[in-house]
């Protein structure tokens, strides 16, 4: 079976982009997963190639999934106002979320 080469340099820019988004610096990152600074920087800029335990690590301290890293075609909340969209939204009825559908269309 042949299985695909990961892409680390989208794997790396990923993080950086939800750690940006989270308005964490690297070393808050670093902090949350035990590591040094320079490591996670080296990550982002695909210097070195991030280990399964990390990548788990680090999507756990951003509340993200290893699939969105990984640049699968898994659909994931890209910005806190999409996260808090599919919150609220989750808790609806099926005809509540079809409404809202409906209104953020017409926007």
């Amino acid at each position: 079976m042949y299985m695909k080469d990961l892409d680390f340099a989208l794997i790396g820019q990923r993080i950086k982009e939800l750690r940006v988004e989270q308005q964490l610096t690297q070393e808050n990152l670093a902090d949350m997963t035990n590591v040094n600074t320079s490591h996670i920087s080296n990550i982002e800029t695909n210097k070195v190639k991030v280990s399964l335990t990390l990548l788990v690590n680090i999507c756990n301290a951003l509340d993200t999934t290893v699939d969105y890293v990984l640049g699968n075609e898994y659909h994931h909340a890209s910005s806190v106002t999409e996260k808090e969209l599919l919150n609220v939204a989750k808790d609806m009825t099926n005809e509540k979320q079809e409404i809202l559908l409906r209104i953020a269309k017409v926007l």
